[in-house]
Protein backbone atom coordinates (compact mmCIF):
# COMPACT_ATOMS: atom_id res chain seq x y z
CA UNK A 1 0.00 0.00 0.00
CA UNK A 2 2.61 2.43 0.65
CA UNK A 3 6.39 2.40 1.04
CA UNK A 4 8.02 4.69 3.65
CA UNK A 5 11.67 6.78 3.57
CA UNK A 6 13.22 7.95 6.21
CA UNK A 7 15.56 10.78 4.56
CA UNK A 8 18.80 12.46 5.87
CA UNK A 9 21.18 14.98 4.31
CA UNK A 10 24.79 14.48 5.34
CA UNK A 11 28.01 16.39 4.48
CA UNK A 12 26.14 18.31 1.18
CA UNK A 13 28.11 21.05 -0.36
CA UNK A 14 26.70 24.57 -0.49
CA UNK A 15 27.61 28.10 -1.10
CA UNK A 16 26.25 29.71 2.08
CA UNK A 17 27.54 27.23 4.32
CA UNK A 18 30.93 27.61 5.53
CA UNK A 19 31.33 28.12 9.27
CA UNK A 20 29.07 26.41 12.27
CA UNK A 21 27.75 28.45 14.97
CA UNK A 22 30.98 28.72 16.68
CA UNK A 23 32.89 29.79 13.19
CA UNK A 24 34.50 26.76 13.08
CA UNK A 25 35.23 25.58 9.14
CA UNK A 26 32.79 23.21 8.17
CA UNK A 27 33.56 19.71 5.72
CA UNK A 28 37.22 19.79 7.25
CA UNK A 29 38.46 16.59 8.16
CA UNK A 30 37.93 17.86 12.02
CA UNK A 31 33.91 18.31 11.29
CA UNK A 32 34.02 14.60 9.50
CA UNK A 33 35.50 13.14 12.39
CA UNK A 34 32.91 15.11 14.68
CA UNK A 35 29.71 14.44 12.91
CA UNK A 36 30.48 10.73 12.08
CA UNK A 37 30.71 10.21 15.78
CA UNK A 38 27.35 12.18 16.37
CA UNK A 39 26.09 10.29 13.41
CA UNK A 40 26.96 6.77 14.90
CA UNK A 41 26.58 7.19 18.69
CA UNK A 42 22.94 9.20 18.44
CA UNK A 43 21.37 9.22 14.66
CA UNK A 44 22.36 5.33 13.22
CA UNK A 45 21.95 3.76 16.99
CA UNK A 46 18.68 5.10 16.92
CA UNK A 47 17.46 4.09 13.62
CA UNK A 48 19.20 0.86 14.04
CA UNK A 49 16.63 0.11 17.29
CA UNK A 50 13.71 0.77 15.48
CA UNK A 51 10.87 -1.45 16.14
CA UNK A 52 8.92 -1.30 12.98
CA UNK A 53 11.98 -2.26 9.91
CA UNK A 54 9.40 -1.84 7.08
CA UNK A 55 10.92 1.67 5.80
CA UNK A 56 14.11 2.34 3.88
CA UNK A 57 16.76 5.24 5.18
CA UNK A 58 18.01 7.14 2.62
CA UNK A 59 21.34 8.79 3.77
CA UNK A 60 22.77 11.44 1.09
CA UNK A 61 26.48 12.32 1.05
CA UNK A 62 28.67 14.72 -1.18
CA UNK A 63 30.82 13.12 -3.62
CA UNK A 64 33.68 14.34 -2.25
CA UNK A 65 33.30 12.69 0.74
CA UNK A 66 36.96 11.58 1.93
CA UNK A 67 37.82 8.06 1.14
CA UNK A 68 38.31 7.60 4.79
CA UNK A 69 35.26 8.05 5.81
CA UNK A 70 33.63 6.13 3.02
CA UNK A 71 35.10 2.95 4.83
CA UNK A 72 33.16 3.94 7.30
CA UNK A 73 29.55 4.33 5.78
CA UNK A 74 30.63 0.52 4.09
CA UNK A 75 30.74 -0.72 7.04
CA UNK A 76 27.42 1.19 8.33
CA UNK A 77 25.74 -0.29 5.39
CA UNK A 78 27.20 -4.06 6.61
CA UNK A 79 25.03 -3.14 9.85
CA UNK A 80 21.43 -2.08 8.99
CA UNK A 81 19.90 -3.95 5.61
CA UNK A 82 17.70 -0.62 5.28
CA UNK A 83 20.38 1.56 5.68
CA UNK A 84 20.75 2.88 1.47
CA UNK A 85 23.92 5.78 1.34
CA UNK A 86 23.73 7.77 -1.57
CA UNK A 87 26.24 10.20 -3.37
CA UNK A 88 25.37 13.27 -5.00
CA UNK A 89 26.81 16.44 -6.18
CA UNK A 90 26.70 18.98 -3.90
CA UNK A 91 23.50 20.53 -2.02
CA UNK A 92 21.52 21.16 -5.13
CA UNK A 93 21.52 17.51 -6.41
CA UNK A 94 19.68 16.84 -2.70
CA UNK A 95 16.12 16.71 -3.89
CA UNK A 96 16.79 15.42 -7.38
CA UNK A 97 18.22 12.57 -6.26
CA UNK A 98 15.26 11.84 -3.57
CA UNK A 99 12.45 12.35 -6.33
CA UNK A 100 15.24 10.05 -8.64
CA UNK A 101 15.02 7.44 -5.50
CA UNK A 102 11.49 7.68 -4.97
CA UNK A 103 10.73 7.37 -8.36
CA UNK A 104 11.38 3.33 -8.75
CA UNK A 105 8.57 2.93 -6.09
CA UNK A 106 5.15 1.73 -7.64
CA UNK A 107 3.04 1.81 -4.54
CA UNK A 108 0.32 4.10 -4.38
CA UNK A 109 1.44 5.37 -1.77
CA UNK A 110 4.86 7.37 0.03
CA UNK A 111 5.57 8.16 3.45
CA UNK A 112 8.35 10.29 3.62
CA UNK A 113 10.27 11.24 7.49
CA UNK A 114 13.18 13.93 7.89
CA UNK A 115 15.96 13.38 10.02
CA UNK A 116 19.00 15.78 10.60
CA UNK A 117 22.15 13.69 10.64
CA UNK A 118 23.23 15.03 14.86
CA UNK A 119 19.60 13.81 15.99
CA UNK A 120 17.74 10.58 17.14
CA UNK A 121 14.44 9.22 16.82
CA UNK A 122 12.65 7.10 19.93
CA UNK A 123 12.47 3.55 19.09
CA UNK A 124 8.41 3.98 18.31
CA UNK A 125 9.21 6.81 15.49
CA UNK A 126 8.58 4.54 12.35
CA UNK A 127 5.74 2.39 13.75
CA UNK A 128 4.09 5.33 15.36
CA UNK A 129 4.01 7.33 11.89
CA UNK A 130 2.51 4.16 9.94
CA UNK A 131 0.02 3.93 12.35
CA UNK A 132 -1.17 7.51 11.07
CA UNK A 133 -2.03 6.33 7.47
CA UNK A 134 -5.40 5.97 6.18
CA UNK A 135 -4.93 7.26 2.57
CA UNK A 136 -4.52 10.40 2.37
CA UNK A 137 -3.84 12.31 -0.47
CA UNK A 138 -1.83 14.83 0.84
CA UNK A 139 -0.82 14.90 4.71
CA UNK A 140 1.79 16.13 7.14
CA UNK A 141 2.21 14.22 10.27
CA UNK A 142 3.64 16.56 13.05
CA UNK A 143 4.87 14.85 16.45
CA UNK A 144 5.04 18.56 18.59
CA UNK A 145 6.73 16.68 21.56
CA UNK A 146 9.84 15.48 21.93
CA UNK A 147 13.18 15.33 24.11
CA UNK A 148 16.87 17.59 23.60
CA UNK A 149 19.75 16.44 24.76
CA UNK A 150 22.73 19.27 25.42
CA UNK A 151 26.19 17.71 24.95
CA UNK A 152 28.50 20.95 25.65
CA UNK A 153 29.65 23.06 26.99
CA UNK A 154 27.36 20.94 29.53
CA UNK A 155 24.93 18.05 30.06
CA UNK A 156 21.04 19.42 30.05
CA UNK A 157 18.66 17.09 29.40
CA UNK A 158 15.01 18.41 29.08
CA UNK A 159 11.35 17.75 27.18
CA UNK A 160 11.18 19.89 24.09
CA UNK A 161 7.69 21.13 23.11
CA UNK A 162 8.31 22.29 18.98
CA UNK A 163 5.87 21.92 16.07
CA UNK A 164 6.66 21.86 12.24
CA UNK A 165 10.36 20.27 13.57
CA UNK A 166 12.24 18.36 11.90
CA UNK A 167 11.25 15.15 12.49
CA UNK A 168 8.10 16.03 10.59
CA UNK A 169 6.94 13.46 7.86
CA UNK A 170 4.37 13.57 5.10
CA UNK A 171 2.07 10.73 3.58
CA UNK A 172 1.03 11.50 0.00
CA UNK A 173 -0.16 10.00 -3.21
CA UNK A 174 2.82 8.34 -5.63
CA UNK A 175 1.34 10.90 -8.46
CA UNK A 176 4.66 12.96 -8.96
CA UNK A 177 5.63 13.06 -5.16
CA UNK A 178 6.58 16.34 -3.49
CA UNK A 179 8.27 14.16 -0.65
CA UNK A 180 8.88 16.16 2.79
CA UNK A 181 12.15 17.69 1.67
CA UNK A 182 10.40 19.81 -0.81
CA UNK A 183 10.38 22.86 1.68
CA UNK A 184 11.71 23.60 4.77
CA UNK A 185 9.87 21.61 8.13
CA UNK A 186 9.17 25.52 9.43
CA UNK A 187 7.31 25.83 6.21
CA UNK A 188 4.55 23.24 6.84
CA UNK A 189 2.91 25.79 9.11
CA UNK A 190 1.76 27.05 5.59
CA UNK A 191 -0.29 23.56 4.71
CA UNK A 192 -3.67 23.07 5.64
CA UNK A 193 -3.34 19.34 6.11
CA UNK A 194 -1.37 18.63 8.94
CA UNK A 195 -2.32 16.96 11.97
CA UNK A 196 -0.50 17.66 15.10
CA UNK A 197 0.15 14.84 17.87
CA UNK A 198 0.37 15.84 21.44
CA UNK A 199 1.66 13.82 24.32
CA UNK A 200 3.97 10.86 22.44
CA UNK A 201 7.45 11.93 22.55
CA UNK A 202 9.22 9.60 19.74
CA UNK A 203 12.04 12.27 19.05
CA UNK A 204 15.30 13.67 20.74
CA UNK A 205 17.47 16.36 19.23
CA UNK A 206 20.67 16.47 20.35
CA UNK A 207 22.12 20.38 20.83
CA UNK A 208 26.40 20.55 20.19
CA UNK A 209 28.93 22.98 19.77
CA UNK A 210 28.80 22.40 16.04
CA UNK A 211 25.07 23.15 15.67
CA UNK A 212 24.67 26.12 13.16
CA UNK A 213 21.68 27.43 14.01
CA UNK A 214 19.91 25.49 17.04
CA UNK A 215 20.35 26.11 20.77
CA UNK A 216 19.32 24.34 23.98
CA UNK A 217 15.79 24.88 24.72
CA UNK A 218 14.93 21.83 27.03
CA UNK A 219 12.44 22.52 30.05
CA UNK A 220 11.19 20.53 33.02
CA UNK A 221 12.55 16.94 34.69
CA UNK A 222 13.04 13.98 32.55
CA UNK A 223 13.67 10.78 34.14
CA UNK A 224 17.26 9.74 32.29
CA UNK A 225 16.27 6.07 32.45
CA UNK A 226 13.22 5.85 31.27
CA UNK A 227 14.30 8.27 28.15
CA UNK A 228 17.25 5.30 27.26
CA UNK A 229 14.50 2.87 27.23
CA UNK A 230 12.86 4.85 24.32
CA UNK A 231 15.60 5.80 22.63
CA UNK A 232 18.41 3.71 22.18
CA UNK A 233 21.42 5.44 21.70
CA UNK A 234 25.55 4.50 21.54
CA UNK A 235 25.85 2.91 25.56
CA UNK A 236 29.16 4.42 26.12
CA UNK A 237 27.64 7.74 25.32
CA UNK A 238 24.26 6.94 27.52
CA UNK A 239 26.83 6.37 30.40
CA UNK A 240 28.47 9.97 30.16
CA UNK A 241 25.02 11.74 29.88
CA UNK A 242 23.14 9.81 32.92
CA UNK A 243 26.73 10.27 34.73
CA UNK A 244 27.47 14.14 33.78
CA UNK A 245 23.97 15.40 33.48
CA UNK A 246 23.52 19.03 34.97
CA UNK A 247 20.32 18.31 37.32
CA UNK A 248 17.14 20.14 35.80
CA UNK A 249 16.42 21.96 39.64
CA UNK A 250 20.30 23.62 38.63
CA UNK A 251 18.76 25.40 35.42
CA UNK A 252 15.66 25.92 36.59
CA UNK A 253 15.06 29.29 35.68
CA UNK A 254 16.15 28.80 32.01
CA UNK A 255 13.63 25.75 32.16
CA UNK A 256 10.68 27.84 33.26
CA UNK A 257 11.69 30.46 30.49
CA UNK A 258 11.96 27.55 27.61
CA UNK A 259 8.57 25.99 29.10
CA UNK A 260 6.66 29.12 28.60
CA UNK A 261 8.46 30.21 25.61
CA UNK A 262 7.37 27.03 23.99
CA UNK A 263 4.17 27.98 24.54
CA UNK A 264 4.04 30.96 23.70
CA UNK A 265 5.18 30.02 20.33
CA UNK A 266 2.60 26.97 19.94
CA UNK A 267 -0.06 29.12 20.97
CA UNK A 268 1.37 31.85 18.88
CA UNK A 269 1.64 29.87 15.82
CA UNK A 270 -1.95 28.64 16.10
CA UNK A 271 -3.48 31.80 16.46
CA UNK A 272 -1.63 33.31 12.81
CA UNK A 273 -2.57 30.22 11.26
CA UNK A 274 -6.52 30.30 12.43
CA UNK A 275 -6.67 33.93 11.42
CA UNK A 276 -5.25 32.96 8.30
CA UNK A 277 -1.92 35.16 8.92
CA UNK A 278 -0.03 32.43 7.07
CA UNK A 279 -0.39 31.84 3.23
CA UNK A 280 -1.83 28.35 2.99
CA UNK A 281 -1.36 26.46 0.49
Amino acid sequence: MFKHFLITRFNLRQPDWKASKNNKSVLTDAWHKNRFELFIDFCFNSVASQTNKNFEWLVFFDTTTPEKYKKIIVELETKMDNFTPIFVDGMDQFLPGIINHVASCNTPYLITSRLDNDDCIGKLYIENIQKQFYNQNFTAIDFVDGYTIQTHPSVKVGKRFDQYNPFISLIEKNENPKTVWSIRHSHWKREKHVIQIRNSRVWCSIIHDENKVNEFLGYGHVNISDLFKDISINQEKETVIKKDHVPQKKWKWQSTFNLISSYWNYGFKKFKKTMGLYKIK
